[in-house]
């Protein structure tokens, strides 16, 4: 008897030096942030815009680990957000827009000459059958499963209200703090209530933060302390969490942060630029303080950060300031577009004692490669999940930051009207990338784009009257996907035809 109380004992002990000894993951995500907007340069030099940013606790990450060049999302938010809670690409799961909060309301912009495509307007589903929806397992189940206490912070939209992908807890998390159907909040004020005002709250308006109502604390604050209290029982108990620090910032509406915006507009930024400025530097103190309070807890050399945007930078005109379309230079356009400005996002990765500091990797990856890269961080091998996963982990380009595969096709799709007017890049457009050479199909009129990013990253020099062979061999790998994963197309109003592949267009 005794020995077999010992032997449980010894389980018991191994389980828990087991639990200890996984990492903590925390994905620090920001919405809407570019490229650009950052005093951390991620490419070869400084850039202008870079200097206009005060973001020391990104230059502290970068300086701590490993920052990616060219990491990529989709054009707009809930694509991006689902592919990385899955893995799957957006062209593969369907919801190529962002979701309405409304249950079964498409956001695409109507047009005069193509119909809609038929997206899944609802977003995803963590129950088979739900209509309008994409169904897989997400990678936060999967760790809560393996042990993992799951926290979700901020920002969600997932899925369309009344639909389970519009409750985090469906979802994987063990708790929930703000997040819900909605892709913006309706104020970052606390003396707004965060939108939650009787008789002027819509869907907008950020739940679960009643202690802060009225008061002077800034939302991006709000949200960072009551991480930090989240994770106070999982350290306490040893056990490994996973955090989905999920901000709003920098979405619209962009409200300056008081702490920071009389600096940026002493430097000369109008006052919409000064605010825009004020709301990244007020995310940079919230990742300061996360990693402020990982070593003050003592687990900061196990815990794992991995930072990185939804989209390109917002280069709209308004709300933006200044001129349009000119926010992400070098980079061309921003959101909502497929050029580099709308689709190249910051990301930075710090794994203690697994990835050396201050390096770089100029290999290119996209955002459903976060889905098996965090498994695999976890330890986590061997698992059933219902969906075909198109990411590819980057856990050995953390190991091994000089290696390049220049063979993988990147695919980005957006049969979508996103905006009124059809700026640089943005409504109906699929772009493919392979190696250094992107394509760009206009699914309105059939053109296509060709470019070398290595020789030319803000697009300026169209090659695919001169490079006709690399035009039609990128048209034929592009197509040749989006067979594969069926995706949805627009139509012609006029024919009522499907809008063709780029491989049957000349």
């Amino acid at each position: 008897m005794r020995g077999l109380i010992f032997f449980l004992l010894l389980v018991v002990t191994s389980a828990v030096v087991k639990a200890q000894t996984r990492p903590n993951i925390i994905l620090f995500f920001v919405d809407d942030m570019g490229w650009v907007d950052t005093s951390v340069p991620f490419g070869d030099s400084m850039v202008v815009v870079n200097k206009r940013y005060h973001t020391p606790n990104m230059q502290r990450l970068a300086s701590e680990g490993i920052k990616f060049t060219n990491a990529y999302a989709t054009p707009v938010c809930t694509p991006t957000r689902i592919s990385l809670l899955t893995g799957i690409n957006a062209a593969h799961h369907g919801v190529t827009n962002w979701t309405s909060p409304v249950k079964d309301r498409s956001t695409d912009v109507a047009d005069d000459e193509m119909a809609p495509a038929s997206w899944l307007v609802n977003g995803l589903s963590s129950i088979k059958g739900t209509a309008k929806t994409i169904f897989a397992n997400t990678y936060p189940q999967l760790l809560k499963q393996a042990g993992y206490f799951t926290v979700h912070v901020g920002k969600a939209h997932w899925g369309s209200m009344g639909t389970p992908g519009s409750n985090p807890y469906n979802l994987g998390f063990m708790v929930n703090i703000a997040g819900h159907a909605a892709g913006h909040p309706q104020s970052y004020l606390a003396k707004d209530n965060f939108g939650n005002i009787t008789g002027k709250a819509v869907a907008q308006a950020v739940p679960d933060l009643e202690e802060y109502f009225g008061s002077d604390t800034f939302l991006t604050e709000a949200l960072t302390l009551e991480a930090i209290k989240a994770l106070e029982a999982p350290i306490n108990n040893k056990q490994p969490f996973y955090l989905n620090m999920a901000h709003y910032a920098i979405h619209t509406p962009i409200q300056g942060d008081k702490r920071y915006v009389q600096k940026y507009i002493d430097a000369g930024l109008d006052s919409i630029e000064a605010n825009y400025a004020s709301l990244i530097e007020g995310m940079d103190k919230s990742l300061g303080d996360l990693m402020n309070y990982l070593k003050e807890k003592g687990i900061e050399k196990n815990t794992v950060i991995l930072f990185m945007s939804d989209n390109g930078g917002l280069s709209l005109v308004p709300p933006r300031g200044g001129v349009a379309h000119t926010h992400n230079l070098p980079l061309k356009s921003g959101k909502g577009s497929v050029y580099e400005g709308g689709i190249r996002v910051p990301m930075i990765v710090k794994w203690p004692g697994v990835v050396k500091a201050n390096t770089r990797s100029d290999q290119y990856i996209i955002v459903e490669d976060f889905f098996p890269s965090i498994l695999e961080i976890a330890g986590l091998k061997n698992y059933n999940i219902v969906q075909q996963v198109d990411g590819k982990s980057f856990v050995s380009q953390l190991k091994n930051p000089g290696y390049k595969n220049s063979s993988r096709s990147l695919v980005w799709h957006f049969p979508n009207k996103w905006q009124p007017n059809d700026g640089p890049g943005i409504n109906y457009k699929s772009a493919i990338r392979q190696g250094d050479w992107k394509l760009i199909y206009n699914m309105r009129d059939g053109s296509k784009e060709l470019y070398n990013l290595q020789l030319d990253v803000g697009e300026l020099q169209n090659l695919a009257s001169v490079e006709r062979k690399k035009v039609d061999a990128l048209a034929i790998l592009l197509s040749h996907q989006l067979r594969q994963w069926k995706a949805v197309m627009p139509s012609f109003k006029t024919t009522g035809k499907i809008v063709p592949l780029p491989d049957r267009v000349q």
